[in-house]
């Protein structure tokens, strides 16, 4: 696409010149057009590691599995919506994980 160098304008191709629209400046020439760009380095994406996203509150629970007294817990919707929410539990040592119906 060219431009009008008088009004910027876009030139029409009509028998091999180049016609301005608004203006009806002529030109035999193409008329080239530069523009440049300076990119920057993009960031690296961080990346989060499952140890990372334990950000659950924690609470006094029994671990069945290694007998530690200290869990993460999060609750969830597992039923009909007229039913309690389910608690889940994830020991803060061994990781395991346990439920308990209301």
């Amino acid at each position: 696409m060219e431009f009008c160098p008088k009004c910027g304008s876009v030139l029409i191709e009509k028998n091999k010149t180049f016609r301005c629209i608004r203006c009806n400046h002529k030109s035999k020439f193409k008329i080239k057009i530069e523009s440049s760009e300076k990119l920057d380095k993009t960031p690296e994406i961080g990346v989060i590691k499952d140890k990372d996203t334990d950000v659950f509150p924690t609470i006094n629970a029994i671990c069945s599995k290694c007998g530690h007294k200290e869990a993460y817990f999060w609750t969830s919707q597992t039923r009909a919506g007229d039913e309690a929410e389910t608690k889940f539990f994830r020991c803060t040592k061994c990781k395991n994980t346990w439920r308990e119906y209301r």
